[in-house]
């Protein structure tokens, strides 16, 4: 697939490097690269979501080092959070990608636009009822995790949204604290975009040229939205994002 016009290619770039920002700030921020990549290009819905996911394993990456750089991955629990996440997630992922083969490109905006929607107001409710995570010092159980990774794994391989997107929002509402939810939600994102990225591979369905135009700001965006989270308060800017997410879902739904 060849590239987009020049002033197409810039919001991109631009998209994307905000979206990396969010992904590793907030969670939610990889759905504004599968977004645009469905908004502003004529990819179908195979290839937004196959080649979405390519740089969802770069990110993850990154933003996994980053995270265990600066301790969240060092305890017990989270270790094994993020494998009963990640194993969990595989097997989703790789029924998402199944699932995709027999959405429509109508199909596809409708449940990109439900989820977009429904992350917004995850979002939302985390920054109103508990905007640091685990208010009563309680972490969630290894079975709790790995079902919400299944389900995770399953939208992110459909859609190709990225993990984060929603892992973060529903390990905060049940219990788990914010910036370990980020890290978790990172190690995650490798696998379940891997295994998808390597679905949609097989069916032809990833365009590099794209994969690099979106993926090398985002790496950029990861490595400062990491920064942003260990060093503002960023309820206001979680709340500004819920409603933009909000907003967005039945946009693309009707779209």
């Amino acid at each position: 697939m060849t590239l987009p016009p020049a002033p197409v290619a810039v919001v991109l770039v631009v998209v994307a490097l905000l979206g990396g920002v969010g992904i590793t700030a907030v969670g939610p921020g990889g759905v504004f690269v599968t977004i645009a990549l469905y908004a502003l290009t004529s990819a179908d819905p195979a290839t937004v979501a196959g080649t979405a996911s390519a740089t969802f394993v770069a990110t993850g990456v990154l933003g996994a080092l980053a995270y265990a750089r600066s301790g969240e991955l060092a305890d017990p629990w989270g270790r094994r959070a993020a494998v009963a996440l990640s194993v969990a997630g595989i097997v989703g992922a790789l029924v998402g990608v199944w699932l995709n083969g027999f959405v429509s490109t109508e199909g596809y905006g409708v449940l990109l636009g439900i989820v977009v929607a429904l992350s917004g107001v995850l979002v939302w409710w985390r920054s109103r009822v508990s905007p640091g995570g685990g208010t009563d010092g309680s972490t969630p159980g290894m079975v709790v995790v790995g079902t919400l990774g299944f389900g995770v794994g399953v939208l992110s391989g459909l859609l190709g949204v990225g993990g984060p997107v929603l892992a973060v929002p529903l390990l905060v509402a049940v219990g788990a604290p914010m910036l370990q939810s980020v890290a978790i939600a990172q190690v995650q994102s490798v696998f379940i975009a891997a295994f998808a990225t390597a679905g949609y591979l097989v069916r032809g369905a990833v365009s590099p040229e794209l994969a690099v135009l979106v993926g090398v700001p985002e790496l950029v965006g990861v490595v400062v939205g990491w920064r942003v989270a260990h060093s503002v308060d960023a309820i206001r800017l979680k709340r500004a994002l819920a409603a933009l997410l909000v907003a967005l879902g039945p946009y693309l739904a009707l779209r």
